[in-house]
Parts: structure tokens; sequence; C-alpha cells
């Protein structure tokens, strides 16, 4: 608990900062009249939200069930492509260049096929959000996965380790933090897919209100979506900021953490 409790340091300066600048904005907004359909203050766009906070909270709850739905899939498929691409000259050749090829190709672009293909339900929105969260899960788990001591690969040969031994004892703990980097981007990237999802073919989310609002320019309300949405997607970073330093507490970059504070790192003081 101590522990978390310094790591969390980033998070209390980070909400400081925000505190400030919504302060700044709100002062700003006073001393210069400007109107409220063009830049709404803080308090104009919190009395929005209180005023419909049940819908607000509806649609946010849509967008995050997508966005936790689809960079589940791409956890799931970005690491065990990158095993293949790691264990078969043939997957590595195929799918690397099919990665690059689909990842150069605006994801706004695709939308619509997958509307044309799937409907306008949920599924076209997880199939974006696939799309753009698993490239940096799969470069980043491939890197971990290749980044091994040779030594510990010849060792585990000399042991007469099984393939999947040396992958599930060497390869994958070794790999986990680089998997946890690509992770934490693509769970920022997912939130954007979810996002052009509901842009494109969307009748809940948060993103369909931005575009509603939008049009009828109610800028209280987008700016009060857009809020939401750097909450969730501050939420969600350090939510696998977290399952990393609770999966990882032996790795370097947690240690560092706890060098922070000599006391916590010894684990002295009271108890």
């Amino acid at each position: 608990m101590r522990n978390w409790w310094i790591r969390s340091e980033r998070l209390r300066w980070l909400t400081l900062i925000l505190v400030g600048l919504l302060g700044l904005w709100e002062i700003s907004v006073w001393v210069t009249g400007v109107k409220s359909f063009i830049l709404p203050a803080p308090s104009h766009i919190s009395r929005e939200f209180a005023s419909a906070w049940g819908f607000f909270i509806g649609h946010a709850a849509y967008t995050t069930g997508t966005t936790l739905l689809g960079f589940a899939i791409a956890v799931v498929f970005g690491v065990a492509g990158a095993i293949g691409i790691v264990y078969s000259k043939v997957l590595n050749l195929l799918f690397s260049s099919l990665l690059v090829s689909l990842n150069s190709v605006p994801k706004v672009a695709l939308a619509p096929l997958f509307v044309i293909w799937m409907g306008t339900g949920v599924e076209p929105k997880v199939a974006i959000v696939v799309m753009i969260a698993i490239f940096p899960i799969v470069i980043d788990a491939v890197m971990g996965l290749k980044s091994i001591d040779p030594d510990m690969l010849n060792l585990s040969r000399a042991c007469r380790a099984s393939a999947f031994k040396t992958l599930w004892k060497i390869r994958f703990p070794n790999a986990l933090p680089s998997i946890f980097s690509g992770m934490k981007v693509g769970i920022s990237f997912a939130l954007v897919g979810a996002i052009v999802g509901e842009f494109v073919a969307g009748s809940t989310g948060l993103g369909y209100v931005i575009l509603i609002a939008q049009g009828n320019f109610d800028t209280p309300r987008v700016f009060a979506a857009l809020l939401l949405l750097g909450l969730i997607g501050t939420v969600l970073f350090y939510a696998v900021d977290l399952a990393e330093s609770l999966c990882l507490p032996w790795h370097v970059s947690q240690r560092a953490d706890q060098q922070a504070n000599p006391v916590a790192a010894l684990g002295l003081g009271t108890r």
C-alpha cells in the first residue's frame, strides 16, 4: 500500500495541475467575456454535466465497455501474434508486412467498411478498437520476446526444456515489461478507436454525444463529453500502470519508485 502511495505521486501532481488549469480557464473566460457557445467556462460545463449526469454516465459506460472489450481482444491476439512472429519465419514475413500495411491505412477510411460488413451495432466499433490498439502491443511484445539473453536460451536447451517451457518460463517473463509498455499505448489508442467508431456509426456513446452536440452548436455539452473522455482515458491508463506494478514488482522500473523513498525501500517506518 505504501508503494502505491509513492507511485501515485504522479497522479497527485496531475490532479493539482488540472485544477490549476481549470481555475485559469474559468478566470480567463470571465475576464474576456467570451460567449459560451465559443468557449464555455468550467462552471458552465459542470452545470451542463450536473443537469444530465445520468445521460453522460450511460454514454460513458457504453464507450468504456467498447474500449475495454476491444482492448482485451487486442491484447490476446496481439500477444499470440507476437509469439507466432517470434517462433515462425513464415508468420514473421506474413504478419509483419500485413500489420505494417494495415497500420498505414487511416482507420477512419476502414470504418465504413466495418459498418457495411458488421452493421451498426457494437461489432464495428470493437473491430476498429482492435485495429488501432493491436499494433503497439504486437511490436512491443515481439521486441520483448526477442530481447532475451542468448545464455538463458542455451541454458534451457542444455536442460532439455521444451519450447513451451522456454516460452513460459524465460521468454514471456522477460517480455512482460515490453508488453505492458505496448498495453499502455494500446489502451489510449483503444479509446480513440471507440470514438472513431461512434463517429461513423453510433447511436450511443460519448462520440455520438459529441457529434450530435456539435451539430446543434451545444458547445458546453461537447466540452462535458470531452472532459469525461479525458477522465476515462486517464483512469484506464493508470489501471494498466497499476496492473504492471502488481505483476512486475521485481522489475527495475518498479524498484526505482521504491528507491525514491529509502525508508519505504528498506521496509522501515511505522507499521
